[in-house]
């Protein structure tokens, strides 16, 4: 190549030409890169500029007349109303809304737009005119309105949806008392418990003869007793009544380790002029006491044998084969008393 030649040819590409393709000008990277971006943000505002009027995505103050009518889109829910009505209560949010105090968002067609479920948007609607409205029947529905009704800052609707929640809430058992129909059931629900257990049979029916003025009294205060001790003791003791069992009328059983430590009969025969009668007891003290000295069943190990003897009423067992009676505190208190008086009465004659 000559070099006429060669200096024609730096010269083209200097200049941008191609001298192989008939001298056409070429764009060099930076140019095309340039072209590129350029192109990509026409296409992104064309694509914004469509999405705003496909969303309707235009936020104006608002404020009108009283009696203006305005078109509500709340989720999908068209609403017809007055900015009289949205404006009643003062301290909502659609108060703030409809009262140029914040913008609101409205479409091509001037629908306004909330971003909330419409379904009971008709009740919040209601009670902004009137004050009051009937609640929805389900609690469900009721509490879907509480969430809408504190969404827009309506306390009033929102208290009585809560009231209204309360009052559709079943009271939750302090205590549930089993009743048993057989001895089978009664020994499985025993055996079943850690819990040491305190059975009340009561069969007003098995009565054969008549009862005493004071009976029906005297069961009806045993059945009292049973529902207090249940419910002071219903997390340590297990409290089963007996409504359908044996032939016992008004009975007391108390089980420790799942099984019987002791009995209260509270029913014996009296007999009168002409007839037997059945009388019912109320023997509160010794029920609560009884009560009391299962609670030292509670543990897996056997109580304490002196405490139960400190403790106890007066039982007769039997100790290597000997008759043994022990009294109560009380009662030992006052034997060693008159013990001690008869001894000072030998000992200092008058």
């Amino acid at each position: 190549m000559s070099r006429d030649s060669e200096i024609a040819l730096n010269t083209s590409k200097k200049k941008g030409v191609d001298p192989t393709c008939s001298a056409k000008p070429v764009l060099s990277c930076v140019d095309d890169l340039v072209l590129l971006q350029s192109e990509a943000r026409f296409k992104d505002y064309q694509l914004h500029e469509k999405t705003q009027n496909m969303s309707g995505d235009q936020k104006l103050l608002l404020k009108g007349q009283s009696s203006q009518y305005v078109k509500l889109n709340v989720g999908g829910s068209l609403y017809y109303t007055t900015v009289g009505t949205l404006t009643k209560h003062n301290d909502t949010m659609l108060s703030a809304m409809f009262s140029g105090r914040m913008e609101v968002l409205t479409d091509s067609e001037g629908w306004i737009l909330i971003d909330r479920c419409g379904n009971h948007f008709g009740i919040i609607l209601n009670f902004l005119r009137d004050s009051s409205v009937p609640l929805p029947e389900t609690n469900k529905e009721i509490a879907e309105l509480h969430a809408e009704a504190k969404y827009y800052c309506i306390t009033e609707l929102a208290l009585s949806c809560e009231r209204a929640l309360y009052a559709h809430q079943e009271p939750k058992p302090i205590c549930r008392i089993p009743l048993i129909t057989s001895q089978k059931e009664e020994q499985l629900l025993i055996s079943g418990s850690s819990k040491p257990a305190v059975i009340l049979v009561v069969q007003r029916q098995n009565n054969k003869y008549s009862y005493t003025s004071t009976s029906d009294d005297n069961l009806l205060k045993n059945i009292e007793l049973f529902d207090k001790l249940s419910l002071r003791f219903n997390e340590r003791i297990l409290f089963i009544k007996d409504v359908i069992g044996p032939s016992e009328i008004c009975c007391w059983s108390f089980y420790g380790h799942a099984k019987k430590v002791a009995e209260v009969c509270c029913t014996s025969i009296v007999y009168a002029t002409d007839r037997k009668h059945t009388k019912v007891e109320f023997p509160e003290a010794r029920i609560y006491e009884e009560t009391l000295q299962v609670l030292l069943y509670e543990n897996r190990n056997a109580p304490d044998q002196e405490l139960m003897q400190a403790t106890s009423s007066v039982r007769v067992g039997s100790v290597g084969g000997t008759s043994l009676q022990q009294y109560t505190s009380d009662e030992e208190e006052e034997r060693t008393g008159l013990a001690r008086l008869r001894i000072n009465k030998r000992n200092n004659p008058a």
